[in-house]
């Protein structure tokens, strides 16, 4: 299998010169062409998902996963839909970042280029296979795909039908490539194709991020766990923090930018809280909270410090009152994992403040933290949610898929 992924970076290496050089008309109709193609292709691209739903069901697979893994018909147009978002946007390969000029008469620009070759580790959900495979082709990458065994036959499916309608535009078919191989050792090849793979990024649980940390010889970010908070502050609207918390925690509850902890002001413990607690319980979740929340609301389970730092992905929430604005930051700031955090608030200084002192790579004021996505963004898709601070942070479309370069413009200019 080292061979076999060695082989596939390769090609992607040496596709991604003609990637770059690739204008953005060409692009476009590649991009295009797979967006009919995945609407032509529903029907197979069903069947092939349902195989692996029905595996993952037969090995007791979560509801959680399983609802990750299945290719809804709205999911598959919305796959098809990305791609075109994707294509409407401005191609931000050489783009004059900056522009000067020096007293010796050299110009100086730096342009945005792109990485060369991207490579995902990912769990589950078949349509970041699409969602991956558009981004880098708009931005000039080649892509290398590495998902689970629980979804292999649909990623399968979905990379055959992007090559052919690449193929069709007169794209480099390499330009998208899966790794035909779910195993850990497949996983640890790709961490370590140091002078191949340009960039990592893993889209995992906590096990991919920690093999990451310990093997990867690459450079590469990372998507990591959303423990995402709310704050209701004493000076929020109730009724549209109700109607906030409600969405971020039920919406769909099984992915990264879902509410997992509430944290209250204590001026809204009493009146407020606990009609909110009622709503969310016939909405079928299971309420952990502290002390004064059992005050409040007799029905809430004990929380233990392990609550507050786990990210359900579940129709599970924790909830903590605390007494002042600095105690709801220091506790989202301790165990938050830099996803997304919200408030609710009608003080304009308090947002401000909120927005400045918490450690996140998206800040949602008065908004679900359920936005925290790329084609939410406008991005019409995303290669992942960077947890961390270099050099990408939140949600990534295609800027953060470009590095930048120096042009210097001279007329014959020696340096002496």
């Amino acid at each position: 299998m080292a061979e076999t992924v060695t082989e596939i970076c390769r090609r992607a290496a040496a596709c991604a010169p003609e990637l770059a050089g690739l204008d953005g008309a060409t692009k476009d109709a590649g991009l295009q062409a797979m967006a009919e193609a995945l609407r032509d292709a529903a029907g197979d691209l069903t069947i092939a998902n349902k195989e692996d739903v029905a595996t993952a069901e037969a090995q007791g697979t979560s509801q959680t996963l399983l609802d990750r893994l299945t290719l809804t018909s709205s999911r598959l147009e919305g796959m098809a839909s990305g791609l075109r978002a994707v294509a409407a946007q401005n191609d931000p390969v050489g783009e004059v970042v900056g522009a000067w000029r020096r007293p010796n008469g050299l110009t100086i620009e730096e342009v945005r280029a792109p990485l060369g070759v991207v490579a995902v580790i990912y769990e589950a959900r078949p349509n970041v296979t699409s969602d991956v495979a558009g981004l880098c082709l708009k931005s000039g990458n080649a892509s290398v795909l590495r998902g689970s065994s629980i979804a292999l036959n649909s990623n399968m499916a979905i990379v055959e039908v992007l090559r052919g309608a690449l193929d069709s535009a007169g794209i480099p078919v390499d330009a998208v490539q899966l790794v035909p191989d779910a195993s850990r050792t497949s996983a640890v090849d790709l961490m370590t194709a140091k002078g191949l793979v340009d960039l990592l990024v893993p889209r995992g649980g906590a096990a991919l991020i920690k093999s990451i940390e310990d093997n990867a010889t690459v450079p590469y970010i990372i998507d990591g766990d959303g423990n995402c908070h709310i704050y209701v502050d004493e000076f929020a609207d109730e009724a549209m923090a109700t109607s906030i918390v409600v969405n971020a925690k039920t919406q769909r509850p099984s992915v990264c930018n879902a509410l997992e902890t509430l944290v209250v002001h204590e001026s809204k413990a009493a009146v407020w809280l606990p009609g909110l607690l009622d709503e969310l319980a016939a909405a079928g979740v299971e309420i952990r909270g502290d002390e004064r929340v059992g005050e409040a609301w007799p029905r809430a389970t004990a929380a233990t410090d392990e609550d507050w730092a786990t990210e359900y992905l579940d129709l599970v929430l924790a909830v903590r009152v605390v007494g002042s604005f600095d105690e709801a930051v220091a506790h989202i700031n301790r165990y938050g994992t830099a996803n997304a955090e919200g408030i609710v608030t009608r003080d304009l200084t308090v947002a401000r403040r909120f927005a400045t002192e918490i450690d996140a790579g998206s800040i949602f004021v008065n908004a679900s933290t359920r936005f925290s996505d790329g084609g939410e963004f406008g991005y019409g898709a995303e290669i992942g949610i960077s947890t961390q601070k270099l050099h990408a942070r939140g949600p990534m479309g295609l800027r953060a898929l470009t590095s930048t370069k120096y042009v210097v413009w001279g007329e014959g200019q020696i340096r002496s």
